[in-house]
């Protein structure tokens, strides 16, 4: 029986900080409504930076889940982007942040390399004036086609995900799946 791929799923954000949190609920999201194969962890990477380096020891995939911004695009808008891609519209967590090409780049050199997506979120406000929990609307209606966006990356992996049964789950796995089929259908038109 082969060994199963090892999966890291990172939600990377500040959830204080109003829509830079939104990595971080779309992995919760995640989490409280699917499994996923063995060698699949789900990871809240919070702020860490380079101090997330280790965690890519042994990993054959990761998926980075984080707020982005400058895109032009309208807040809550969902995109699927390469780690290097990404950079550019990456939200910093602090002033002594680092973009995420960056931490693979520094895992590089120690010879660390699993292959990497993102999915990244448009954020429409992640500099509240205190302290906020929550998101901004857009981007809270957002979550479910992030989430979509999530396992249909997954699902080009072959990384095989089961929802978790439950009623009140329903109208969010609605949302889910439509989101999901329209993205299938898009790679098949591609």
């Amino acid at each position: 029986m082969p060994t199963p791929q090892r999966v890291l799923v990172l939600g990377i954000g500040n959830p204080l900080m109003l829509d830079e949190g939104i990595g971080v609920r779309v992995l919760e999201e995640m989490a409280s409504h699917y499994t996923f194969a063995e060698g699949t962890e789900l990871v809240d990477a919070g702020t860490m930076g380079l101090g997330m380096i280790n965690m890519f020891r042994g990993i054959d995939f990761m998926l980075i889940i984080d707020a982005i911004d400058g895109t032009g695009h309208p807040a809550g808008t969902v995109v699927r982007v390469s780690p290097k891609d990404f950079s550019p519209n990456q939200v910093f967590h602090g002033l002594h942040d680092v973009r995420f090409v960056d931490v693979l780049n520094s895992a590089s050199l120690i010879g660390i390399e699993p292959e990497a997506e993102c999915v990244g979120i448009q954020v429409q406000d992640m500099s509240p004036p205190e302290l906020t929990v929550g998101l901004s609307e857009p981007v809270e209606a957002s979550v479910p086609r992030a989430v979509a966006a999530a396992l249909t990356l997954l699902d080009e992996r072959g990384i095989p995900f089961t929802e978790i049964s439950n009623p009140d789950s329903e109208p969010f796995f609605e949302l889910v799946r439509s989101a999901y089929e329209e993205m299938r259908d898009k790679r098949r038109d591609h």
